[in-house]
């Protein structure tokens, strides 16, 4: 991997030169889509002392696998898998010399100080990450439990047999406060001080991976320019992940195709709910309520204590498919969405601009309750008022599904976008503009007739 000064010192050429810039630009711009891990074990010489990664090297994901290996082979193969979604190297040093004395990786950095055996990881292609659990799940019989209470006192763990928890730590704030995102690093080094002191009180020896699904956003060190950090945004703008999307499927056949780069909810305006890594990700969710048919469709999510205060939630997209004879064809159509919390708050939305062709899947950039968007979800009753939906990315297909693949995507932006009314206003006003100028231009009259020295003066009329 050449740096950015050796790619350039290769290109001497002057009409090369602005290549390899680029080339490098877009070097820099992909060694961003990383993450940190951190490893630690209570068992002795897991990872050789020569294991540590050099500065600026980015884990793959073969090399992640290579670095894994100790935890499946170790006698007691306990592995407890910290999955947060965003967060970022610069996390650690930023909010620690930021706030002083308080320092939200407090008790991430006791453990691994304390702990016998212990691996930090800079920098992991987000790639691996978001594949982490399928790779852990395939390297051993392991017994998955999804640990969403938080309460791992009352978890029953055969220390016998292979366990795998998976502890899903809350989102940080998606609006990028730093002191709600300050918080909520802290909350989670907490519940992972919590369950990494109640396994070492039962006696239990184990291993932990904390690491997350994808960067944070923005990158808080002081040090970066100001064109750097047009790039960091630029990259994150792109931020595409590469999960699967969620099927439902009848059968041998897929009957619903759900995808969103990000979906999350937020009840009464303060509990803030990111279920993008439970619905993709791990999967930890239940759709066995949904119904499929040639006429209607219905997509069910179940999630068992999203957060803390609310013990079941339900999300329920429903979705026809008729013919219309204006168009002659038929035509799939997202008509609600409902949210059911503990089986009994009920909020039921009308959906506008949700619509494609049968044999088509819809997309939208941004769906959700706010005006702002172009597919909303409006309240139809009252208790539809106390949630607010946030979905990116949306793609969802209910209908005509063929090799368990997305079909052509209906997008949700029509031909004329704001940037192209802008284009077209900005260009009737300076038409108008030049039109006038000429108008006026022709209006300009001269002399007819001029004055001759040698005859008598000109008399002109005060009517001319």
């Amino acid at each position: 991997m050449h740096s950015p000064g050796a790619m350039t010192r290769l290109c001497p050429a002057a009409p090369a030169l602005l290549l390899c810039s680029l080339a490098a630009l877009l070097q820099m711009s992909q060694s961003l889509d990383h993450v940190p891990m951190l490893l630690w074990s209570t068992q002795r010489s897991q990872w050789n002392p020569d294991t540590a990664v050099h500065e600026g090297q980015v884990v793959s994901a073969q090399e992640l696998t290579e670095l894994l290996q100790p935890l499946f082979t170790q006698n007691s193969r306990n592995l407890v898998l910290f999955l947060q979604d965003r967060l970022s190297i610069d996390d650690f040093t930023y909010f620690s010399e930021s706030y002083g004395n308080k320092n939200p990786f407090q008790n991430v950095q006791e453990i691994l100080q304390s702990s016998p055996s212990s691996l930090v990881l800079p920098a992991v292609e987000c790639k691996a990450t978001r594949y982490l659990l399928s790779v852990l799940q395939e390297s051993g019989d392991w017994k998955l439990t999804n640990v969403t209470n938080l309460n791992i006192s009352q978890l029953e763990v055969n220390a016998s047999n292979p366990n795998l928890l998976v502890v899903q730590l809350q989102p940080l704030s998606s609006d990028l406060k730093e002191i709600s995102t300050l918080e909520a690093i802290a909350e989670n080094d907490k519940i992972i001080g919590r369950v990494t002191m109640d396994l070492q009180e039962r006696g239990i020896n184990f291993s932990v991976i904390y690491t997350a699904v994808r960067p944070s956003r923005i990158s808080r060190r002081t040090d970066v320019v100001a064109g750097l950090r047009r790039q960091l945004m630029a990259a994150e703008e792109k931020d595409s992940l590469s999960y699967p999307p969620l099927n439902v499927t009848t059968g041998n056949n897929t009957c619903i195709l759900f995808y969103a780069s990000n979906f999350s909810l937020k009840a009464n305006g303060s509990v803030l709910m990111d279920l993008t890594n439970a619905t993709f990700l791990t999967q930890n969710v239940d759709i066995s309520a949904s119904e499929c048919s040639d006429s209607n469709t219905t997509l069910s999510l179940k999630y068992t204590k999203p957060v803390n205060g609310i013990s079941s939630l339900e999300i329920r997209f429903l979705m026809t498919n008729k013919f219309y004879g204006v168009s002659a064809r038929k035509w799939s159509t997202l008509n609600s969405v409902e949210i059911v919390q503990d089986g009994e708050k009920f909020a039921k939305y009308n959906v506008s601009g949700i619509s494609a062709p049968a044999e088509y899947s819809f997309h939208c950039q941004l769906v959700g309750t706010s005006n702002l968007y172009p597919a909303r979800l409006v309240p139809s009753n009252d208790e539809a008022k106390n949630w607010d939906v946030f979905i990116s990315e949306l793609q969802i297909q209910g209908f005509n599904i063929i090799n368990n693949q997305f079909s052509y995507a209906s997008d949700c932006t029509g031909f004329f976008t704001p940037g192209i009314w802008m284009g077209l206003v900005t260009s009737i006003i300076l038409v108008w503009i030049l039109t006038y100028g000429i108008h006026m231009i022709m209006q300009l009259t001269t002399n007819n007739r001029f004055d001759d020295p040698k005859g008598p003066a000109l008399s002109v009329p005060q009517t001319e």
